[in-house]
């Protein structure tokens, strides 16, 4: 049976044992080659289970164009999570000011401008864009393995709410009764798999943290529709279940947005389902202890068969 732990007492553990490594910044932690393992590991019983699915695997940099994050919606609800790339745009005399400003521990970032790049929210959101330029999709719709690393401006404590992870994700495009049915596989699939790794889960409705006042009313019909769910596995002392997995129907928002069509000429819907692999990494260390060598042999066996 694991002990209570608060969220700064979990990340001072992790901390401890090496498993994370403090960069000064929370939210933003460097790995061990256990943990890292740890997470090869969660990503390759992912790739095992989504085999039979015969998914395209498509691979983006943590970088996307600027113009994708505008056109995708993401900041009408999510302006605070936004990061995007700046780079120095300056002459000479603003370097050397850069250089001054350095030197007495003042703001040097005045000559900073905004890039063409934004940094990736969700690892599925190059995907759109990228299939909707091949033109209509194949009868059948399609389906994409995707993941990258990921940034969302929440700095915290919180072991389980990082600045920057990685997301994998499996995503289907198609008829709305296709996109549908694959989320309703997924969600009995996703659970079988934490449930083999001796997890206690728990699958609930959700709403996405929208901002501001529209954004509660964004969360609400967002919730009230079921577009999405999440597995959630119960990890820190006097917080809620975190969400390891989440299981989320766009409806046609991304096929309308980025001109994305059926076989037949309609607006795509897609769903997806994302895996939050440290968040599953961490919820196994906090319930099989910090040692995977000891860990339960039936658990190691579904990681290192």
């Amino acid at each position: 049976m694991t002990t209570a732990l608060a969220p700064d007492a979990l990340l001072e553990e992790l901390l401890a044992a090496g498993l994370f490594l403090s960069t000064g910044v929370d939210g933003l932690y460097g790995r061990s080659a256990v943990l890292e393992e740890l997470l090869e590991r969660l990503d390759g019983l992912v790739s095992a289970l989504a085999a039979e699915d015969g998914a395209e695997r498509l691979r983006f940099p943590p970088a996307l164009p600027r113009r994708t994050l505008e056109r995708s919606g993401y900041l009408k609800g999510f302006p605070h999570l936004a990061g995007t790339v700046h780079a120095f745009a300056g002459d000479e005399r603003d370097h050397r000011e850069l250089l001054a400003a350095l030197e007495e521990g003042r703001d040097w970032t005045r000559c900073q401008r905004p890039t063409e790049l934004a940094l990736v929210p969700a690892a599925c959101y190059p995907v759109y864009p990228t299939l909707a330029a091949r033109g209509p999709l194949p009868a059948g719709g399609g389906l994409v393995d995707v993941a990258s690393w990921c940034f969302r401006h929440e700095p915290s404590r919180e072991p389980t709410r990082l600045q920057v992870f990685r997301m994998r994700e499996l995503v289907r495009l198609g008829t709305p009764e296709e996109v549908r049915a694959f989320r309703a596989a997924w969600l009995e699939r996703g659970r079988r798999m934490v449930e083999r790794l001796a997890l206690p889960c728990t699958i609930e409705t959700a709403h996405d943290p929208f901002f501001g006042r529209g954004g509660r009313v964004m969360a609400t019909s967002q919730k009230d529709q079921g577009l999405k769910f999440e597995l959630l596995v119960p990890i820190l002392d006097g917080a809620q279940p975190t969400a390891c997995l989440s299981f989320n129907y766009h409806q046609d928002h991304f096929g309308r947005t980025f001109g994305l069509r059926t076989a037949t000429g309609e607006a795509a819907h897609s769903a997806c389902v994302g895996f939050g692999l440290e968040r599953l990494a961490i919820a196994l260390l906090r319930h099989h202890g910090l040692a995977p060598e000891r860990w339960p042999r039936s658990v190691r066996a579904v990681l290192w068969s």
